[in-house]
């Protein structure tokens, strides 16, 4: 009989924010993969968790996919994080997740927090329809692409950025989709969280020479179909002087 992967969701950032389930699959399972293990064991030791360890990341997921799927098929159950929230959301679990269903695993769900979810809640923005779409291109061309594909989309629009890239992000923002009403999250459910609202000129003036630490969580209203007659023209959003003063 095969064992079952499980796909459990982990704090994104206060220890608590985890559900008794997920601590009883952690604990009962034969092994944890985790994208960093150095940082699933401070759970786990938070927890008394004493589940052995293995790594599971974008450089071994090949490899060490292989080497879970015999362990599942041999009858092992396996727990799959990732190091915050909810695992296969922009992380490497996808690889995993489409092998196991390939080989006929069972796969079990355990949810739990999310930063997109949680970033959504207390945005402000509506909720009834929205877009992720990971993180943001590094290369300048190709982030400019990027916005200029979310130009028309009417939902609110959801992105993962870093800190050191965020200003030229909002730059290009601006540029391409206006001065739109955005809610910056970071750092959610930590000692240092901070949520941002207002329009991105505005917000990029409030980060502008502070330094930016933690992981960022973007909202970004969608255009209405009410203001599609009204979006300004690209060339008259002169912008780039907030980086520059």
């Amino acid at each position: 009989m095969t064992g079952t992967l499980y796909i459990v969701s982990t704090p994104i950032g206060n220890l608590e924010d985890i559900t008794y389930r997920a601590i009883r699959i952690l604990q009962e399972v034969s092994i944890i993969a985790a994208e960093d293990t150095r940082r699933t064991q401070k759970l786990c030791t938070y927890y008394q968790i004493g589940t052995p360890l293995t790594s599971y990341h974008d450089f071994n997921k090949e490899e060490k996919t292989d080497i879970l799927l015999h362990r599942l098929q041999e009858g092992s159950s396996i727990a799959l994080v990732c190091d915050a929230g909810t695992p296969l959301i922009s992380d490497p679990g996808f690889y995993l997740v489409r092998r196991a269903i390939e080989a006929n695993i069972s796969l079990i769900p355990i949810p739990g927090p999310s930063s997109i979810l949680a970033a959504l809640c207390v945005s402000g923005l509506p909720t009834d329809r929205f877009i992720f779409e990971g993180f943001v291109p590094r290369k300048p061309g190709a982030r400019e692409k990027f916005f200029h594909n979310l130009t028309e989309e009417t939902g609110t629009i959801i992105v993962f950025e870093t800190p050191h890239r965020i200003l030229n992000t909002l730059t290009v923002m601006h540029t391409i989709l206006g001065n739109r009403h955005i809610v910056l999250t970071r750092e959610l459910t930590k000692f240092n969280e901070e949520i941002l609202r207002g329009e991105i000129e505005s917000i990029a003036q409030q980060l502008k020479g502070k330094p930016i630490k933690g992981e960022i969580t973007l909202l970004i209203q969608g255009l209405s179909q009410r203001k599609k007659r009204q979006l300004i023209s690209p060339t008259q959003i002169p912008f780039t002087h907030l980086l520059s003063e």
